[in-house]
Parts: C-alpha cells; sequence; structure tokens
C-alpha cells in the first residue's frame, strides 16, 4: 500500500469517507425500512405514528388481504414469466451481435458500431416506439414488453468489448480443430463470459420487472396487466379483497405490502450474482 495512506491525513480521509458514506446508505435504506415496518403495522398505528421502523403490534392482514386477491396473483405471475423470457431474449440477442463486432475481420463492423452508438445517445421517443409497436400487431401482447428494448446498445458495447479482450489464441485453437463460429461461442467464449452475463441479465431484468410505462401504453387489457400495473391501481385506490370481514385492512399498510412484494423478489437475486456484479461491471469497459 502508498505510504500516503498511512499519513495521518489520509487515515482522516478514509475515515470521513466511511462515515460519509455510511450515512448516505443509511439514509437511502431508511424508506424501504419504513415501508417494511408499516406493511406489518395497524391502521391505527399508521395514523398515529408519522415515521417508524418498527411496529408496535405485527399484523400480517395486509399480506394476507394482497395474496387472497386474484388480481395480484395473476399479475405476479406475468411479471415472472415476462422478466424470465424477456430477460433470456435479450441476453441472448445482445450476445449474438456482440460476438461478431468483437471480431474485426468483420465487413462493416465499424459503421455497425457507429449506428450503435448513435442508438445509444439518440432514442425514437415515446410516439415513434409506440406507432412502432402498433403496426407490429403487437399491442396487447406480452412482446410489446420485451422486444422493443430486446438490445441495450450500451450493453451490447461492454459484452462486445469483453469478447474482444479474451485471447484470440482460444478461437484460432478451436478453429483448428474443425469448431463452427457457433460452436466456439457456445463452448469456449460463454463459458468464460459468467461474470459479464450474469451482471447483465441481472440488469436486464431489474429492468423488466420494474418497467411501468411499457404495460401502460401496450396492455389494455386488465388480465394481462403486470406487477407494476397492480401496484398503480392499489396506491390509487386499495382494491384488494379482505380475508376477514370482521378486520379492518389497513389501506395505507396494504399499499406498503404490495411494495415490499413488488420490491424483495428481485432482490433476492442481488446475493447469488454479488460475486459477478463487480468484475462484470468493470470487465470489458475499458477498452474499446
Amino acid at each position: 500500500m502508498s505510504d500516503r495512506y498511512n499519513t495521518p491525513a489520509g487515515r482522516v480521509f478514509d475515515v470521513f469517507n466511511v462515515v460519509l458514506l455510511g450515512v448516505v446508505g443509511v439514509l437511502a435504506l431508511l424508506p424501504f425500512l419504513f415501508i417494511v415496518g408499516g406493511s406489518f403495522a395497524t391502521e391505527a398505528e399508521l395514523t398515529r405514528r408519522s415515521f417508524f421502523i418498527w411496529p408496535e403490534h405485527f399484523s400480517v392482514g395486509s399480506y394476507a388481504a394482497v395474496f387472497a386477491t386474484p388480481t395480484f396473483l395473476r399479475s405476479l405471475a406475468v411479471t415472472i414469466g415476462v422478466t424470465a423470457v424477456g430477460t433470456l431474449i435479450q441476453l441472448t440477442i445482445t450476445v449474438c451481435m456482440a460476438y461478431p463486432l468483437a471480431r474485426r475481420r468483420l465487413p462493416g463492423r465499424n459503421i455497425m458500431i457507429s449506428l450503435i452508438v448513435f442508438a445509444m445517445v439518440f432514442s425514437a421517443g415515446m410516439i415513434p416506439t409506440f406507432l412502432m409497436v402498433k403496426n407490429l400487431g403487437l399491442l396487447n401482447s406480452w412482446w410489446a414488453l420485451i422486444l422493443p428494448a430486446a438490445v441495450n446498445p450500451f450493453y451490447l458495447i461492454i459484452i462486445k468489448n469483453f469478447f474482444q479482450e479474451l485471447p484470440i489464441e482460444l478461437e484460432e485453437a478451436a478453429m483448428i480443430d474443425g469448431a463452427t463460429e457457433l460452436r466456439i461461442l457456445w463452448s469456449v467464449l460463454l463459458p468464460l463470459s459468467k461474470p459479464v452475463l450474469a451482471t447483465f441479465a441481472l440488469f436486464y431484468a431489474v429492468g423488466i420487472w420494474n418497467d411501468y410505462m411499457s404495460p401502460l401504453l401496450y396492455l389494455s387489457d386488465s388480465s394481462m396487466w403486470t406487477l407494476q400495473m397492480f401496484l398503480r391501481q392499489v396506491t390509487a385506490a386499495a382494491n384488494v379483497v379482505n380475508p376477514d370481514p370482521n378486520y379492518i385492512l389497513p389501506a395505507q399498510g396494504i399499499k406498503y405490502a404490495v411494495v415490499v412484494v413488488a420490491t424483495v423478489p428481485i432482490l433476492l437475486f442481488y446475493p447469488f450474482l454479488q460475486k459477478y456484479f463487480t468484475k462484470g461491471v468493470l470487465i470489458g469497459a475499458v477498452k474499446g
């Protein structure tokens, strides 16, 4: 370690950074903790206390009401299915585009990369995208939530750079053994690409899971709504089933419970992908 980090000024700087980042982290976490605590609180406590993290009396009535609502279960199933299929399709298309663009011998490579960078800086906008989806006959179709954002230009460039940094000798050895381009991609490059693939699979999945505008624009059939649309309906008015008529449901608690249920599933993926996350974000981001 450099001597400058062992000086009194360096140690003070480190302590200051730790304290500052700790405070920022706590401030960012407090709203979510309040939502979690409020989802287990009673209506009386939510009315009486403006802010708390730990409720005085625990109640699972809000969660029971949410899970007893058929609309919620349907929207949860739709969101899980669209996220799984969409992530697979988007990652597959991105990888299939990134691999040939990583080969300098590809004809027209520079032109295609320039077009990708242009698409990253300039987008068509909401109305042209809606007209395109409409003319393709994708309205009221779950494909409208997947195909318009099938490739993220920034993710594509990062994955291309990653493939570009892999030793070319690996491909040459596979070609000598008679492997085709698809075989090289599947058997040689993809096993070495777990960090970058896991990272951007997570990015794609989070984007689809949290997508609100696409269902709002493209889905008019309420039976096809995703979890984000259900969350919108609940925050507007708590239209959920009351499993116990003798118990008054906390309207605010139901909103909090839906927010928690809509957030926790995607958070569960982070611990499993954490070991790939930092490496996957940084790798391939230096060379062009």
